[in-house]
């Protein structure tokens, strides 16, 4: 998030902003992956005032809109959301659970011996597949 012109606006790939009375309450981004032609999303989030009202299934249409219109053939996520709710999300927009891992490392981990005992994080997988290639 340090650079988003960086990471966000470059072709094939796309940073969205929700604004609702003149105050942002959520973003959502996209980044492209040509290796395997397919879009990844990234950064989903409401703020928690706002939550409830459509506003993060109309960003992850706004992907999807995205990834269909630069023809890609799916849309990928990961997510270490803990709440059923956001599982709920992605499955409404038609996401399949792909599987899980409980091995993932987050940023700044060292995976020390405290770490492995007590701060584990279950990483899923999430793919929408659009088109055959």
């Amino acid at each position: 998030m340090a650079d988003i012109e960086q990471y966000y606006m470059k072709p094939g790939s796309c940073f969205w902003v929700a604004v609702l009375d003149g105050n942002v309450v959520g973003i959502v981004a996209a980044r492209a992956h040509a290796a395997d032609n397919t879009v990844e999303l990234l950064r989903m989030s409401v703020d928690s005032r706002f939550r409830g009202r459509g506003i993060a299934k109309a960003l992850g249409r706004k992907v999807l809109e995205f990834a269909l219109a630069h023809d890609y053939s799916a849309v990928v996520l990961g997510t270490t959301a803990v709440k059923a709710a956001a599982h709920k999300l992605y499955e409404s927009l038609g996401f399949r659970h792909m599987g899980s891992s409980d091995r993932h490392v987050m940023p700044g981990m060292t995976l020390s011996l405290a770490e492995r005992l007590f701060f584990q994080v279950r990483y899923h997988r999430y793919r929408l597949q659009l088109r055959e290639e």
